[in-house]
């Protein structure tokens, strides 16, 4: 993939290291960074913490935080991204955590998306997705593609 290559260049670029935390995608941004060979001089970690336990235990996001939102939602997709950093010695880290189906309910449709995007220095960005019910697999890859490209564009804003 083409973003693969423009964000691990430009994080060598700039000297910074990447590390996510994944819920819904189960390691599928952490694999489309590593399919790249040297990818290791960018990418220094990834977290895959499907449940709420791991979320907790591994990120330290708060279970009042998920028990008050739910894990899909912006509030621990911002613990997530925060955790990473705080769990890693990466400078930029993005989460992950959804709902990529089969089910869902009318509160927390299918292919509802949750991203936080953490930055060393910035403010902690989230935001949502609805990427509808296309069935799991393309959620998966929907959620995967955005949490790259949410990488990439903080790239672009990161001072060298």
């Amino acid at each position: 993939m083409k973003i693969v290559l423009q964000l691990l260049d430009k994080a060598r670029e700039r000297g910074i290291m990447i590390a996510t935390a994944e819920s819904c995608t189960g390691g599928m941004v952490a694999a489309a960074l590593t399919d790249v060979a040297g990818s290791s001089a960018v990418f220094e970690r990834g977290f895959v913490t499907y449940s709420n336990a791991a979320k907790s235990e591994v990120l330290g996001v708060a279970p009042a935080t998920l028990a008050a939102h739910g894990a899909v939602s912006e509030e621990v997709a911002r613990e997530m991204a925060e955790g990473v950093l705080a769990h890693s010695g990466a400078q930029l880290a993005v989460s992950v955590t959804g709902i990529a189906g089969p089910g869902g309910s009318d509160r927390k449709p299918e292919g509802r998306v949750c991203f936080g995007l953490a930055m060393s220095g910035t403010a902690t960005r989230t935001e949502t997705r609805e990427f509808g019910a296309p069935g799991r697999a393309e959620v998966r890859r929907l959620s995967r593609d955005h949490a790259l490209a949410l990488l990439l564009t903080a790239l672009g804003d990161a001072q060298p």
